[in-house]
């Protein structure tokens, strides 16, 4: 077979090139600026657009199977990526975010229904719209089986794919321009909500700094290195001792005495109750480490110890060494006793140089263990997601139950194992680079596929009444999303929080890797991942209603 024969007869090898070539120029098409703005991952759907209206062959159920299996590989990416901080985000603002994200959808259902009444636009063409819009996928399906099961034509099924091809891609540009708009707008700078988010996060107020604290308080001399852990650990994490010109180990029986210098790391926030409850406070260089006692990184790899709090470990009640710092997922932690280490970070201990190798045993520092691929949990948590996307949830009133669909299930999974983070010794952990690679490969598979399957008609589509149809999609995206934007930002949520909630209120992967790449932090997954789950049952809910009301 020659490559003419390739590229314009259907098979599974020419769909796999197609897709290939899809994603190859899309690549190279999202690096391009246009006015200071690259389109990014989405350069992919674009050029899938360009190649489905040459006519490229490709099998439908191939593509159809390669665009679900890329969108379940990246909303399982980002489950397990967000899953251990989604507990504390519904403890914070997930209510509030959740209702915004619901305005959003709510909102987009009435401008839809308001534009159908007003323009008596056919029911089929409003519903496709109004999905293309949201671009979400699964309420499409959801309304063009309510479409046959009531209206019977197929070509009023056709037709409501018809117009979610047409606003899919506009939808996508107004959640990209609606973040823009925001930033323009209110003049936000990004670097200071990344510390701001970072400082909610931690619960630090300000950079970890090295200090040593010469004792003042006469209150503490006598008193044991383990008391002062149990009252200022919070304030101060303790890593050495100075005494008469030499350093020592701060284990916990050691016992203060006049003239001792505390070396350890705080922050600035808290230098007030230092001074008041300890004495006088010094900036140190961050590795004055010297004599006998030495500093090393240790990676986290012991999967028996994930999990446990510093204090449970008790790794300096057993050597004389101290846990000073702890490095997560690209964030600087200062340990407490009662923080928990987890399986992949990386933490800073100070002590007796001898006691250093024997602690890093202990806490694995095997790079072999952690760069090993945890293939099982992924292919058990998507078996598991998937399972839990087909149940039927039965509505009363709707002709067909609503489901979560391939996304929602797997991501729901994904949230839960990723907060567990283990189930008896059968552990979820992913590192970065691995977790970075799946989500990366999922988004581009979907994205070429969904580019590819909706080219053949789109120009078609436009050129004859399809620019209008594309107008109706971009006021149901781009109406909702700015005006929750705007109230999200006199909430004074943050910004980057904001973005991830209006690319979730879309369950649009395209978008989130937009507000990814404003700011290399976890605030728009987080984010995202909390509004999905409800977004994605109202989508696909209101889909069908938009159809059972006008037939």
């Amino acid at each position: 077979m020659n490559i003419i024969e390739l590229l314009t007869t259907p098979g599974t090898a020419s769909t796999i090139v197609i897709i290939c070539l899809a994603a190859v120029l899309g690549i190279l098409f999202g690096k391009l600026r246009f006015f200071k703005i690259k389109l990014g991952i989405a350069g992919i759907l674009f050029s899938g657009l360009l190649i489905g209206h040459l006519g490229a062959a490709t099998d439908a159920h191939v593509l159809h199977f390669i665009k679900e299996f890329g969108l379940i590989l990246f909303v399982y990416s980002i489950g397990l990526e967000v899953g251990p901080r989604f507990i504390t985000s519904l403890k914070n603002n997930g209510l509030k975010i959740n209702l915004l994200a619901s305005g959003i959808v709510i909102s987009g259902f009435f401008i839809a229904v308001a534009i159908k009444f007003i323009f008596d636009v056919p029911t089929s063409v409003i519903t496709g719209i109004m999905c293309g819009a949201v671009t979400n996928t699964p309420s499409l399906g959801a309304a063009q089986q309510t479409i046959g099961d009531v209206m019977g034509a197929s070509e009023n099924i056709e037709i409501a794919g018809m117009g979610y091809a047409v606003a899919y891609p506009f939808g996508i540009f107004g959640i990209i321009i609606s973040m823009i708009l925001l930033r323009v707008i209110f003049k936000i700078n990004v670097k200071q909500e990344e510390e701001r988010y970072n400082k909610e996060i931690t619960g630090l107020d300000g950079k970890p700094i090295a200090i040593n604290v010469e004792v003042t308080n006469q209150n503490l001399f006598g008193k044991s290195i383990l008391f002062l852990k149990d009252t200022c650990s919070s304030n101060f994490v303790l890593s050495r001792i100075k005494r008469n010109d030499d350093f020592m180990a701060a284990d916990s029986e050691t016992v203060l005495e006049k003239g001792d210098v505390l070396y350890g790391v705080s922050v600035e926030a808290n230098f007030k109750f230092i001074q008041l409850n300890l004495g006088k406070i010094n900036t140190t260089k961050d590795v004055e480490v010297s004599g006998k006692l030495g500093m090393k990184q240790v990676m986290i790899t012991n999967k028996k110890l994930a999990g446990k709090s510093i204090k449970q470990i008790g790794i300096s009640r057993q050597f004389p060494v101290n846990i000073t710092r702890i490095y997560r997922n690209g964030i600087e932690l200062m340990p407490k006793e009662e923080d928990s280490i987890e399986f992949g970070d990386t933490v800073r201990i100070v002590g007796e140089k001898k006691a250093l190798i024997k602690v890093a045993s202990l806490l694995g520092n095997s790079v072999k263990e952690l760069s090993h691929p945890n293939i099982l949990p992924i292919f058990l948590g998507i078996l598991l997601g998937v399972i839990i996307g087909l149940l039927p949830i039965n509505i009363h009133g709707l002709p067909a139950p609503a489901k979560l669909g391939l996304a929602g299930g797997p991501l729901l999974i994904a949230l839960i194992l990723g907060h567990k983070g283990r189930i008896g010794k059968l552990d979820f952990y992913m590192t970065p680079s691995a977790n970075l690679f799946i989500r990366e490969l999922g988004i581009v598979l979907f994205l070429a596929c969904v580019g590819i399957s909706s080219g053949k008609y789109f120009v078609q589509t436009l050129l004859n009444e399809g620019y209008i149809w594309m107008l109706y999609g971009f006021a149901i995206t781009f109406i909702p999303l700015l005006i929750v934007a705007v109230i999200a930002h006199t909430l004074k949520i943050n910004y980057l929080t904001i973005c991830g909630l209006l690319a979730g209120s879309m369950t649009d992967p395209p978008a989130l890797e937009f507000a990814n790449s404003i700011a290399p932090i976890q605030a728009q997954s987080t984010a995202y991942a909390t509004v999905y789950p409800l977004v994605m049952f109202l989508r696909v809910l209101l889909a069908q209603v938009l159809v059972l009301l006008f037939t």
